[in-house]
């Protein structure tokens, strides 16, 4: 396994400064933003799309410093009843730039429909009442599963896997639902991009995800999180509470480490089980804490998890008889 960084972490540095960061960490790779959620800071897609000096460069700027790009991102809606086709382009011309950059993969996440006639997405976390069944046949069969079958045609001929990023608020938010969109679609272009974080505030028991997922996952974001009991002794865990009020949240996302008892023990069983299902990928550390300074938590993440990480192949053979 390869240890990396979303370069979204450190928004706020130039890309330059974002890559030597990595460098300096020991960090084998990078993955870049390219849009729609994202200000894309590190960037420019548009001339990404047009210009073959630019990608050069961009390519270049990461090669210099013995880093490799293991992924673009472009998370967003893009099946926003409104804003959904413009944001259907940025996912599209990031898969594009991908081919033409020779990246093998783009994380994006299933994106979230409305009901029907809505002019915003819903997101049903009940089947009741009953209308709520009906709303997710029609985001699923008439929305959903035409989109990501057009859309895995086009990955496929460009050579380009999509990895699928459950998350709370989206119409793939667990194991089930990924898996439902994989085997739909179709697991040679599409596959799992494991962020444990999403799924953890939601009760989930992350091996149990990776034996599940298997070799669905292709593709690993490294990012924790932590439960205020307080609140979510009062509340649980749906929690609307803006993310900048940590102290009022039932959940929130915190610098590796910081988030289980039993701190970096966790990151090692994690680092275990995806090797127990096949996964020999890039750990992609991604910093959003609001309490931690940026460069300190991807700083203090990339040293926990070079002391759990398993880098080198497995050798072990049986004894002959």
């Amino acid at each position: 396994m390869k240890l990396g960084l979303v370069t979204d972490s450190v928004s706020h540095l130039p890309f330059a400064q974002a890559l030597d960061l990595a460098q300096t960490l020991g960090l084998s790779s990078v993955e870049v933003a390219t849009g729609n959620w994202s200000e894309s800071p590190h960037a420019d897609l548009p001339v990404l799309v047009s210009s073959v000096q630019a990608r050069a460069e961009f390519a270049g700027m990461i090669a210099d410093r013995g880093l490799s790009l293991s992924a673009l991102t472009a998370n967003g809606n893009q099946l926003h009843p409104v804003s959904g086709p413009d944001q259907d382009r940025v996912v599209r011309d990031t898969i594009s730039v991908a081919s033409e950059l020779g990246v093998p993969t783009v994380v994006l996440m299933s994106g979230l429909p409305g009901a029907r006639g809505d002019a915003a997405p819903n997101w049903v976390t009940t089947s009741w009442p009953p209308e709520n069944l009906g709303i997710l046949d029609y985001q699923w069969n008439e929305v959903a599963l035409p989109y990501w079958r057009a859309l895995a045609a086009f990955a496929r001929d460009k050579g380009v896997r999509l990895a699928v990023e459950a998350c709370g608020g989206q119409l793939v938010h667990n194991v089930s639902t990924l898996l439902r969109l994989i085997d739909a679609v179709g697991d040679d272009v599409v596959g799992a991009n494991l962020d444990p974080s999403h799924l953890m505030w939601m009760g989930a028991d992350i091996p149990a995800v990776i034996q599940a997922l298997g070799s669905s996952i292709i593709h690993v974001h490294a990012k924790d999180i932590r439960i205020n009991k307080p609140a979510a002794s009062r509340d649980g865990l749906l929690d609307t509470v803006p993310m900048e009020q940590a102290a009022d949240r039932a959940w929130n996302y915190v610098t590796l480490g910081l988030g289980h008892p039993d701190g970096a023990a966790f990151w090692a069983d994690f680092v275990y089980h995806l090797r127990s299902v096949g996964y020999d990928g890039t750990l992609n550390v991604e910093h959003e804490d609001t309490l931690v300074n940026s460069i300190e938590g991807v700083t203090r993440a990339a040293t926990m998890l070079k002391q759990v990480v398993l880098v080198e192949a497995p050798d072990w053979q049986p004894a002959s008889i």
